[in-house]
């Protein structure tokens, strides 16, 4: 088993500046959990008092079930794999990923069986004799990661491991670890700032800002019902479309007004909620999916009432699909739609159907999640 728990932990810092705030969470056995969020949001904070290189203010912290506040970092068996690898220059691959074993005292022959079993798993037996200045980024992050994984943690932290590498090492690498965390069958607490590396890799993502956890969930789950306006746009690529507009309840249908001379029907399923229908004659804030919204004559003819007009700023190809760059009064859109089906330039007006079964609101001042 190797669970951790962490109960109501506070981080605070002389001056009062409060980095982690009532951060809760149970971390599963086997779980890979992804701590994610904009730079200074209290991730990296987060790991390093699971860790034990800071020091917990309030709350408890458990590994295993046994609290862990005032345990050394070497006794609470985790290791962690930081963002510049920290690898010791004057060493070989050998002697980096050894060395943790060699100062517990480990028999020679138990530290080669690791060393040469953590480089097979990460195809990094050819490079036991270089030293770190004669090996790429991608070939270092792996030699940080054998440095981990010789020591059998109970945890793994990870801590930003692939911000320094060139986008595609670091979508391989991305790939790489997912695999390794199925292979060690170990519970691994990733931080990082991409949400991309966060959806891609996570069984569950903690999405953090200022300090507090805004939501807990499955990568899907955070997608398809944000619980705040925060998780919605922070998760996406490209990034949800967003802009103040009105709930009206008009003869039994619930619409939502925005920009200029935007007016499109919610369905019944979603308008005629009593939670929707409480913001009638009320200002909102709107979400749509930029993969919500289709340059589709046959869906316009069939749904007339989701139709939007926009002006086009700029079209940008990208194979399969079109990123259209829209503007209706003072908001702006993005659409991704299927190339070939609208022939739009800069500065046209074009006509486009949404999916008003995804559409989402927020509430104006909170900015909470009315529907998804």
């Amino acid at each position: 088993m190797s669970s951790v728990t962490m109960k109501g932990i506070y981080k605070k810092y002389a001056g009062g500046v409060t980095a982690v705030s009532d951060f809760n969470l149970d971390v599963e056995d086997k779980e890979f959990i992804i701590l994610v969020g904009p730079s200074g949001c209290g991730k990296s904070t987060t790991l390093r008092m699971i860790a034990g290189l800071e020091e917990i203010t309030l709350g408890e912290l458990y590994i295993d079930g046994k609290l862990v506040n005032d345990v050394a970092p070497k006794e609470r068996d985790i290791a962690m794999v930081f963002q510049n690898y920290a690898l010791y220059p004057h060493m070989t691959v050998f002697e980096n990923m050894a060395f943790g074993l060699k100062l517990r005292k480990m028999p020679k022959d138990e530290i080669k069986r690791r060393v040469a079993e953590a480089a097979q798993i990460l195809e990094i037996e050819h490079l036991l004799d270089r030293k770190p200045a004669a090996l790429s980024g991608g070939q270092r992050q792996r030699v940080a990661l054998g440095r981990a994984i010789v020591r059998n943690p109970k945890v793994f932290l990870l801590d930003e491991p692939l911000s320094n590498l060139d986008a595609k090492l670091r979508t391989a690498m991305r790939s790489e670890l997912a695999k390794l965390h199925k292979k060690l069958a170990t519970t691994f607490i990733y931080v990082t700032h991409d949400q991309t590396e966060a959806m891609t890799m996570g069984t569950r993502i903690v999405v953090m800002k200022d300090g507090f956890i805004q939501q807990v969930a499955a990568p899907q789950t955070l997608y398809e019902a944000p619980a705040n306006l925060f998780v919605a746009t922070f998760i996406g690529t490209p990034q949800m479309n967003t802009g103040e507009g009105e709930i009206v309840d008009e003869n039994g249908v619930t619409y939502l007004t925005f920009g200029e001379n935007c007016k499109i029907a919610l369905p019944e399923e979603k308008g005629r909620k009593p939670e929707v229908l409480a913001y009638a004659g009320k200002k909102v804030i709107f979400g749509i999916r930029p993969n919500d919204i289709h340059a589709d004559e046959e869906l316009m003819a069939k749904y007339p009432n989701r139709v939007i007009e926009a002006e086009v700023d700029m079209t940008e190809l990208l194979g399969a699909d079109t990123n259209l760059y829209l503007t209706n009064g003072d908001i702006s859109m993005t659409a991704v739609v299927t190339t070939g089906t609208t022939n739009c330039k800069m500065g046209d007006k074009v006509r486009l159907c949404v999916d008003t079964t995804r559409v989402h609101l927020f509430d104006y001042d909170t900015e909470k999640t009315i529907t998804n």
